[in-house]
Protein backbone atom coordinates (compact mmCIF):
# COMPACT_ATOMS: atom_id res chain seq x y z
CA UNK A 1 0.00 0.00 0.00
CA UNK A 2 2.97 2.29 0.22
CA UNK A 3 1.96 3.00 3.97
CA UNK A 4 4.12 6.17 5.15
CA UNK A 5 6.01 6.54 8.72
CA UNK A 6 2.30 7.53 10.82
CA UNK A 7 4.84 9.86 12.97
CA UNK A 8 5.11 12.10 9.93
CA UNK A 9 1.65 12.33 10.05
CA UNK A 10 0.92 13.40 13.39
CA UNK A 11 1.60 16.91 14.86
CA UNK A 12 1.66 18.08 18.29
CA UNK A 13 1.98 21.68 18.00
CA UNK A 14 -1.63 22.21 18.39
CA UNK A 15 -2.78 22.44 22.07
CA UNK A 16 -4.06 18.99 22.88
CA UNK A 17 -7.60 18.56 24.62
CA UNK A 18 -7.41 16.22 27.55
CA UNK A 19 -9.76 14.01 25.84
CA UNK A 20 -6.68 13.87 23.51
CA UNK A 21 -3.98 13.51 25.60
CA UNK A 22 -5.64 10.72 27.38
CA UNK A 23 -6.63 8.55 24.44
CA UNK A 24 -3.53 9.28 22.99
CA UNK A 25 -2.11 6.43 25.03
CA UNK A 26 -1.94 3.46 22.79
CA UNK A 27 -3.18 0.91 25.93
CA UNK A 28 -6.54 4.05 26.20
CA UNK A 29 -6.94 4.14 22.10
CA UNK A 30 -6.82 -0.13 21.96
CA UNK A 31 -9.63 -0.32 25.51
CA UNK A 32 -11.94 2.16 23.37
CA UNK A 33 -11.47 0.49 19.47
CA UNK A 34 -12.33 -2.87 21.48
CA UNK A 35 -15.27 -1.49 22.81
CA UNK A 36 -16.53 -0.17 19.86
CA UNK A 37 -15.57 -2.87 17.27
CA UNK A 38 -16.02 -6.00 20.01
CA UNK A 39 -12.66 -6.80 18.63
CA UNK A 40 -9.66 -7.19 20.96
CA UNK A 41 -6.82 -5.26 20.08
CA UNK A 42 -3.28 -4.39 21.68
CA UNK A 43 -1.35 -1.15 22.39
CA UNK A 44 1.09 -2.67 19.51
CA UNK A 45 -1.48 -2.68 17.23
CA UNK A 46 -2.34 1.32 16.99
CA UNK A 47 -1.01 3.28 14.76
CA UNK A 48 -2.10 7.26 15.32
CA UNK A 49 -2.68 9.57 11.69
CA UNK A 50 -4.10 12.39 13.58
CA UNK A 51 -3.86 15.32 11.33
CA UNK A 52 -3.24 19.10 12.59
CA UNK A 53 -6.00 21.14 12.65
CA UNK A 54 -8.50 19.61 10.32
CA UNK A 55 -11.99 19.53 12.54
CA UNK A 56 -10.97 21.67 14.89
CA UNK A 57 -8.90 25.21 14.58
CA UNK A 58 -8.60 26.42 18.37
CA UNK A 59 -7.87 23.18 20.24
CA UNK A 60 -6.93 19.53 18.56
CA UNK A 61 -9.88 17.40 20.84
CA UNK A 62 -9.91 14.94 17.94
CA UNK A 63 -7.90 12.34 16.60
CA UNK A 64 -7.29 8.98 14.13
CA UNK A 65 -5.62 6.39 14.36
CA UNK A 66 -5.19 2.66 12.19
CA UNK A 67 -5.81 -0.79 13.75
CA UNK A 68 -6.68 -4.43 12.39
CA UNK A 69 -7.08 -2.66 8.88
CA UNK A 70 -9.32 0.17 10.22
CA UNK A 71 -8.64 3.85 10.60
CA UNK A 72 -11.00 5.55 13.25
CA UNK A 73 -11.40 9.54 13.48
CA UNK A 74 -12.68 10.03 17.14
CA UNK A 75 -13.72 13.14 17.83
CA UNK A 76 -15.01 14.88 21.26
CA UNK A 77 -17.72 17.66 21.51
CA UNK A 78 -18.11 19.32 25.26
CA UNK A 79 -20.66 21.66 24.43
CA UNK A 80 -22.70 21.15 21.15
CA UNK A 81 -22.85 18.88 18.04
CA UNK A 82 -22.00 20.08 15.24
CA UNK A 83 -24.02 19.02 12.28
CA UNK A 84 -21.07 19.70 9.61
CA UNK A 85 -19.27 16.20 11.04
CA UNK A 86 -20.27 14.49 8.28
CA UNK A 87 -18.54 16.82 5.95
CA UNK A 88 -15.43 17.98 7.85
CA UNK A 89 -14.88 14.15 8.37
CA UNK A 90 -14.96 14.00 4.31
CA UNK A 91 -12.47 15.85 4.05
CA UNK A 92 -10.35 14.95 7.36
CA UNK A 93 -10.09 11.34 5.72
CA UNK A 94 -9.24 12.68 2.46
CA UNK A 95 -6.54 14.26 3.98
CA UNK A 96 -5.62 10.94 5.68
CA UNK A 97 -5.46 8.81 2.78
CA UNK A 98 -3.24 11.27 1.02
CA UNK A 99 -1.07 10.84 4.09
CA UNK A 100 -1.23 6.90 3.92
CA UNK A 101 -0.39 6.69 0.54
CA UNK A 102 2.51 6.91 -2.31
CA UNK A 103 0.78 9.31 -4.66
CA UNK A 104 2.50 7.84 -7.34
CA UNK A 105 0.79 4.77 -6.75
CA UNK A 106 -2.40 6.47 -7.69
CA UNK A 107 -1.41 5.73 -11.40
CA UNK A 108 -0.49 2.54 -11.48
CA UNK A 109 -2.79 -0.43 -12.41
CA UNK A 110 -2.86 -2.15 -9.50
CA UNK A 111 -5.64 -1.11 -7.21
CA UNK A 112 -4.69 0.83 -4.13
CA UNK A 113 -5.97 -1.03 -0.63
CA UNK A 114 -7.22 1.06 2.23
CA UNK A 115 -8.20 0.97 5.85
CA UNK A 116 -11.69 1.07 6.45
CA UNK A 117 -12.77 4.70 7.50
CA UNK A 118 -14.79 4.47 10.59
CA UNK A 119 -16.58 7.90 12.28
CA UNK A 120 -17.45 8.29 15.95
CA UNK A 121 -18.27 11.50 18.33
CA UNK A 122 -18.12 11.72 22.00
CA UNK A 123 -21.29 13.88 23.04
CA UNK A 124 -20.85 15.12 26.63
CA UNK A 125 -22.88 18.27 26.59
CA UNK A 126 -25.42 20.06 28.61
CA UNK A 127 -27.73 19.81 25.92
CA UNK A 128 -30.67 17.43 25.86
CA UNK A 129 -28.94 14.57 23.35
CA UNK A 130 -30.10 11.04 21.84
CA UNK A 131 -28.36 8.46 23.40
CA UNK A 132 -27.08 7.31 20.22
CA UNK A 133 -27.33 9.58 16.65
CA UNK A 134 -26.28 9.00 12.95
CA UNK A 135 -25.04 11.71 10.91
CA UNK A 136 -25.33 11.50 7.60
CA UNK A 137 -23.47 13.08 4.82
CA UNK A 138 -26.26 13.27 2.21
CA UNK A 139 -28.75 15.04 5.08
CA UNK A 140 -26.67 18.48 3.51
CA UNK A 141 -27.38 17.59 -0.27
CA UNK A 142 -29.84 20.02 -1.81
CA UNK A 143 -30.54 17.01 -3.91
CA UNK A 144 -32.20 14.45 -2.33
CA UNK A 145 -31.44 10.67 -3.61
CA UNK A 146 -32.44 7.60 -2.76
CA UNK A 147 -29.00 6.11 -2.88
CA UNK A 148 -25.85 8.78 -3.17
CA UNK A 149 -23.43 8.22 -4.59
CA UNK A 150 -21.24 9.24 -1.95
CA UNK A 151 -22.53 8.89 1.56
CA UNK A 152 -20.46 9.11 5.14
CA UNK A 153 -21.81 8.30 8.55
CA UNK A 154 -20.59 9.47 11.63
CA UNK A 155 -21.93 7.51 14.78
CA UNK A 156 -22.52 10.35 17.83
CA UNK A 157 -22.37 8.65 20.91
CA UNK A 158 -23.76 10.70 24.64
CA UNK A 159 -21.25 9.96 27.03
CA UNK A 160 -22.55 11.82 29.66
CA UNK A 161 -22.47 9.58 32.62
CA UNK A 162 -26.30 9.67 33.66
CA UNK A 163 -27.36 8.61 29.96
CA UNK A 164 -25.59 5.00 30.83
CA UNK A 165 -24.22 4.53 27.42
CA UNK A 166 -23.42 0.88 27.26
CA UNK A 167 -20.03 1.26 25.89
CA UNK A 168 -19.07 3.14 29.58
CA UNK A 169 -19.30 -0.19 30.77
CA UNK A 170 -16.90 -1.50 28.38
CA UNK A 171 -14.18 0.69 28.08
CA UNK A 172 -12.78 1.97 31.28
CA UNK A 173 -10.90 4.71 30.34
CA UNK A 174 -13.88 6.42 28.12
CA UNK A 175 -16.05 5.97 31.79
CA UNK A 176 -13.13 7.49 34.11
CA UNK A 177 -12.68 10.16 31.71
CA UNK A 178 -16.77 11.18 31.46
CA UNK A 179 -16.64 10.54 35.11
CA UNK A 180 -14.37 13.47 35.61
CA UNK A 181 -16.30 15.86 32.82
CA UNK A 182 -19.27 15.00 35.02
CA UNK A 183 -17.28 15.78 38.34
CA UNK A 184 -16.42 19.09 37.28
CA UNK A 185 -20.08 19.61 36.00
CA UNK A 186 -21.21 18.65 39.59
CA UNK A 187 -19.41 21.67 41.18
CA UNK A 188 -20.32 24.17 38.38
CA UNK A 189 -24.11 22.95 39.08
CA UNK A 190 -23.16 23.41 43.27
CA UNK A 191 -21.75 27.27 42.19
CA UNK A 192 -18.36 26.96 42.24
CA UNK A 193 -16.11 28.84 39.55
CA UNK A 194 -14.59 27.00 36.83
CA UNK A 195 -11.07 26.89 37.58
CA UNK A 196 -12.17 25.65 41.34
CA UNK A 197 -14.21 23.44 39.79
CA UNK A 198 -11.63 21.73 37.58
CA UNK A 199 -9.08 21.53 40.47
CA UNK A 200 -11.61 20.10 42.86
CA UNK A 201 -12.32 17.64 40.21
CA UNK A 202 -8.52 16.58 39.46
CA UNK A 203 -8.16 16.25 43.35
CA UNK A 204 -11.13 13.87 43.32
CA UNK A 205 -9.83 11.46 40.54
CA UNK A 206 -6.87 11.28 42.55
CA UNK A 207 -8.93 10.04 45.73
CA UNK A 208 -11.11 7.78 43.79
CA UNK A 209 -8.11 6.15 41.97
CA UNK A 210 -9.54 7.95 38.41
CA UNK A 211 -7.54 8.44 35.82
CA UNK A 212 -4.55 7.51 38.17
CA UNK A 213 -1.24 7.32 35.35
CA UNK A 214 -2.98 10.41 33.61
CA UNK A 215 -3.17 12.96 36.42
CA UNK A 216 0.00 11.68 37.69
CA UNK A 217 1.87 11.80 34.50
CA UNK A 218 0.42 15.45 32.49
CA UNK A 219 -0.08 17.29 36.55
CA UNK A 220 -1.08 20.72 36.18
CA UNK A 221 -0.56 20.35 32.83
CA UNK A 222 -3.83 18.17 32.52
CA UNK A 223 -5.31 20.74 34.21
CA UNK A 224 -4.26 23.59 31.87
CA UNK A 225 -5.90 21.43 29.25
CA UNK A 226 -8.95 21.32 30.92
CA UNK A 227 -8.97 24.81 31.29
CA UNK A 228 -8.53 25.38 27.75
CA UNK A 229 -11.08 23.40 26.96
CA UNK A 230 -13.67 24.42 29.04
CA UNK A 231 -13.03 28.26 28.20
CA UNK A 232 -12.90 27.82 24.63
CA UNK A 233 -16.39 26.04 25.01
CA UNK A 234 -17.41 29.42 27.44
CA UNK A 235 -15.91 31.54 24.57
CA UNK A 236 -17.96 30.54 21.23
CA UNK A 237 -21.25 30.30 23.66
CA UNK A 238 -20.74 33.65 24.36
CA UNK A 239 -19.65 34.97 20.92
CA UNK A 240 -23.15 32.98 19.58
CA UNK A 241 -24.92 34.69 22.21
CA UNK A 242 -23.86 38.05 21.61
CA UNK A 243 -24.15 37.97 17.92
CA UNK A 244 -27.40 36.38 17.88
CA UNK A 245 -31.14 36.56 19.31
CA UNK A 246 -30.63 33.93 22.20
CA UNK A 247 -32.83 31.22 21.75
CA UNK A 248 -32.24 30.61 17.87
CA UNK A 249 -30.74 27.47 16.51
CA UNK A 250 -27.84 28.06 14.39
CA UNK A 251 -29.97 27.29 10.99
CA UNK A 252 -32.91 29.56 12.18
CA UNK A 253 -30.10 32.12 12.51
CA UNK A 254 -29.15 31.31 8.72
CA UNK A 255 -32.74 31.40 7.68
CA UNK A 256 -32.96 34.72 8.96
CA UNK A 257 -29.53 36.54 7.14
CA UNK A 258 -30.76 35.19 4.17
CA UNK A 259 -34.09 36.85 4.09
CA UNK A 260 -32.96 40.39 5.68
CA UNK A 261 -30.26 40.06 2.65
CA UNK A 262 -33.16 39.77 0.25
CA UNK A 263 -35.37 42.47 1.67
CA UNK A 264 -32.56 44.71 1.95
CA UNK A 265 -32.00 44.03 -1.28
CA UNK A 266 -35.08 44.69 -2.52
CA UNK A 267 -34.48 47.86 -1.22
CA UNK A 268 -36.78 47.80 2.21
CA UNK A 269 -35.73 49.54 5.61
CA UNK A 270 -34.01 47.95 8.62
CA UNK A 271 -37.04 49.41 10.55
CA UNK A 272 -39.43 47.98 8.00
CA UNK A 273 -37.65 44.60 7.68
CA UNK A 274 -37.86 44.44 11.77
CA UNK A 275 -41.44 45.01 12.03
CA UNK A 276 -42.38 43.26 9.48
CA UNK A 277 -40.60 40.02 10.77
CA UNK A 278 -41.07 40.78 14.32
CA UNK A 279 -37.18 40.47 15.06
CA UNK A 280 -35.07 43.42 17.00
CA UNK A 281 -34.19 46.35 14.86
CA UNK A 282 -30.78 46.20 16.03
CA UNK A 283 -30.36 42.80 14.79
CA UNK A 284 -31.79 43.43 11.35
CA UNK A 285 -29.44 46.62 11.28
CA UNK A 286 -26.47 44.63 12.27
CA UNK A 287 -27.09 42.22 9.50
CA UNK A 288 -27.51 45.14 7.36
CA UNK A 289 -24.06 46.75 8.17
CA UNK A 290 -22.25 43.73 7.73
CA UNK A 291 -24.06 42.79 4.83
CA UNK A 292 -22.98 45.92 2.86
CA UNK A 293 -19.65 45.38 3.80
CA UNK A 294 -19.01 41.75 2.70
CA UNK A 295 -21.63 41.58 -0.27
CA UNK A 296 -25.42 41.02 0.73
CA UNK A 297 -25.47 37.40 -1.61
CA UNK A 298 -22.44 35.90 0.69
CA UNK A 299 -24.86 35.00 3.56
CA UNK A 300 -22.43 32.39 4.85
CA UNK A 301 -19.93 34.82 5.27
CA UNK A 302 -22.22 37.30 6.95
CA UNK A 303 -23.04 34.81 9.60
CA UNK A 304 -19.55 33.67 10.19
CA UNK A 305 -18.63 37.68 10.69
CA UNK A 306 -21.85 37.75 13.28
CA UNK A 307 -20.62 35.28 15.05
CA UNK A 308 -17.91 37.00 15.99
CA UNK A 309 -19.10 40.14 17.00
Amino acid sequence: MGQKDTKDITNRKVKSSAFTAYFGKPENAAELYSALEGVTALPEDIAYTTLEGVLFMARKNDMAFTVKNRVLVISEHQSTVNLNMPLRDVIYYGRTVEKLIDAKALYKRKQILLPTPEFYVFYNGDETFPVERTMCLSDAYLDKTVTPMLELNVKVININLPVNHDILKKCKPLYEYSWLIQRIKEYLALGKDRDTAIVQAMEDCKHEGIMVDFVREYGSEAINMLFTQFNMDDALEVSYEEGFENGKTEGENRKLIQLVCRLLQKGKEAAVIAEELEEEEAMVEKIETVGRNIGFLDTERIYEALKTQ
